[in-house]
C-alpha cells in the first residue's frame, strides 16, 4: 500500500509541475511532461475538439495550445486543486480565466482527468462548460 501512495504522490507532482510550467509560459516544460504517444482529448463540443484525439506533444501544441493562444488575449488557469487517484490517475479541478481576442472574458469551471505511466502523462481528458466557451468564442 505504501508503494501505491508513493506512486500516486509522484503522479500528482508530475501534473503539478505541468501546471506550474504552463503558468509561467514554459511550453517546452509542459510538453516535456507528456509521453511521446500521449492521447489528448478536448471536451466534446469544445471548438478545439475537432482533432480528438491529439496524439503526441506536437499535435497538442499545434492543435490545442497554438489555437488557444491565437484566439485569446489571455488564458489563465486558476484555483487548481489536484486529487490523487489510484491506478496512475490524477483529477484536477480548476477554472479557466480567459479573454478572447474578440473582447469576451469568461470564467469557466473545468476538470482535467490525467493518466500517467512511469512519470509521464499518457492521457488527458478535459471536461468544461462548453456552452460558456462557445458563447465567448462567438461573441
Amino acid at each position: 500500500m505504501e508503494d501505491i501512495i508513493k506512486h500516486s504522490t509522484k503522479n500528482k507532482a508530475v501534473v503539478d509541475g505541468l501546471y506550474q510550467a504552463f503558468s509561467t509560459g514554459n511550453i517546452p516544460g509542459v510538453l516535456g511532461a507528456m509521453d511521446a504517444n500521449i492521447h489528448w482529448n478536448e471536451a466534446e463540443g469544445n471548438a478545439y475538439a475537432s482533432g480528438n484525439p491529439y496524439v503526441g506533444p506536437e499535435a497538442v501544441l499545434n492543435g490545442v495550445f497554438g489555437p488557444i493562444m491565437e484566439d485569446h488575449e489571455y488564458f489563465n488557469l486558476q484555483e487548481i486543486e489536484l486529487h490523487e487517484m489510484l491506478h496512475d490517475k490524477v483529477l484536477a479541478t480548476l477554472r479557466y480565466d480567459a479573454k478572447t481576442k474578440k473582447g469576451k472574458a469568461y470564467n469557466a469551471q473545468v476538470a482535467h482527468f490525467w493518466t500517467l505511466r512511469e512519470g509521464k502523462i499518457t492521457g488527458f481528458q478535459q471536461y468544461v462548460d462548453t456552452k460558456k466557451l462557445h458563447d465567448a468564442m462567438n461573441a
